[in-house]
């Protein structure tokens, strides 16, 4: 069933993308000049420690980075036990030619996360009716010009991999 909502989430995403790749608002999102707009998938994510109960992690979402370096987005995924989830971010920051690399950018995200239930409500801290905060940290490097390879950090369970292509 989750498969199935992914390549469906996945699909509504990409075709109002398509739609309306010339508007100024795409998906919800308004943009002003030099906003850009990225798809994120994530191929791989590491686990910290084994646990039998793991599962891969599938991972779609958008983000929308501001000329000033304010991140927001949002991404639907199966977390680490196979439930569909999603984490919504309003807070963010991109520190962009990190260590003065031209490619290489710090950023952090803050928001709410949903879809750790039972059993596995204990695995995310605060964690209420599925609901719990959220804060993620990465690296991403720009390995050419709109497409970038991203690690991010989960706390202390696991490091995602991730590749996000600029459509906007």
């Amino acid at each position: 069933p989750m498969r199935l909502s992914l390549k469906a989430v996945s699909g509504l995403i990409l075709a109002q993308i398509a739609v309306g790749a010339g508007a100024e608002t795409i998906a919800g999102f308004d943009f002003e000049p030099g906003t850009k707009l990225q798809v994120q998938v994530s191929p791989f994510t590491y686990h910290y420690t084994y646990d039998e109960n793991h599962r891969q992690v599938q991972m779609i979402g958008l983000e929308r980075e501001r000329v000033n370096g304010k991140l927001d987005g949002i991404t639907f995924f199966t977390n680490s036990f196979g439930q569909p989830s999603v984490y919504v971010y309003p807070w963010g920051g991109a520190y962009n030619e990190l260590g003065g690399i031209r490619a290489l950018s710090f950023k952090w995200t803050a928001g709410l996360l949903y879809g750790y239930v039972e059993p596995y409500e204990n695995k995310v801290p605060y964690n209420y009716n599925g609901f719990s905060p959220g804060a993620i940290v990465a690296l991403a490097y720009e390995f050419k010009p709109g497409w970038s390879a991203q690690i991010d950090l989960l706390g202390t369970a696991a490091m995602m991999f991730q590749l996000n292509m600029q459509i906007k």
